[in-house]
């Protein structure tokens, strides 16, 4: 990566980590803060998701782990009580990279679409639908739900993606780096339980 590729990555990172910007608006936000042509060539996102980790154990090494296991305990909770729509937590929560100031996000597959509206309706939680970019690039419903974490004592954006019943079964295909790209309550458990031994 030559070196504005790499100092872009550098204060994109900072914002990720800083202020809970996703990959995508913390690239835009630098190549401005920075003063470069809208059209300046971007880091990869692998590139962004290094810059991360690096940042955060220069940064954050004390706080890091603690917040994290925070949010995936937090997660786990979601996931819990949105079980029948067999959730999956993807993002920086699953990857190991959140700080207290990342949103979790939940995909949900559903049988109909509204449903996962419904069961936040019959739990007397409040959200806020929107249309995101989903995991094969189209657009996708995110009920976006302020939720109190005692463990950080503040509130978390949990972001519930709906998708197909049938989209479960590209959900799990490796990524680039050959990693699971998100992980079901069984796997979230099992990192935390990882975790909790390190």
């Amino acid at each position: 990566m030559d070196e504005l590729k790499s100092e872009l990555a550098a204060v994109a990172a900072r914002m990720v980590v800083e202020e809970g910007l996703d990959f995508g608006a913390a690239k835009r936000r630098a190549v401005k803060q920075m003063g470069l042509p809208q059209r300046t060539a971007l880091p990869g996102n692998d590139d962004i998701e290094d810059a991360v980790i690096e940042y955060i154990s220069i940064f954050c090494a004390e706080t890091q782990p603690a917040e994290l296991l925070a949010l995936r305990r937090f997660a786990a909770v979601w996931m819990a009580r949105m079980a029948e729509f067999r959730p999956c937590v993807g993002g920086s929560v699953w990857h190991g990279y959140a700080t207290r100031v990342s949103d979790i996000y939940i995909q949900l597959f559903c049988d109909d679409s509204k449903s996962a509206e419904i069961a936040l309706i019959d739990h007397k939680v409040g959200y806020v639908p929107r249309t995101v970019t989903g995991f094969h690039g189209d657009s996708v419903e995110a009920l976006s739900v302020h939720a109190f974490c005692p463990e950080l004592n503040e509130e978390v954006g949990v972001h519930l993606l709906v998708y197909d019943r049938d989209d479960v079964r590209g959900a799990l295909r490796p990524d680039a780096k050959g990693r699971t790209p998100r992980g079901d309550l069984a796997a979230l458990k099992r990192l935390l339980h990882d975790q909790a031994h390190e």
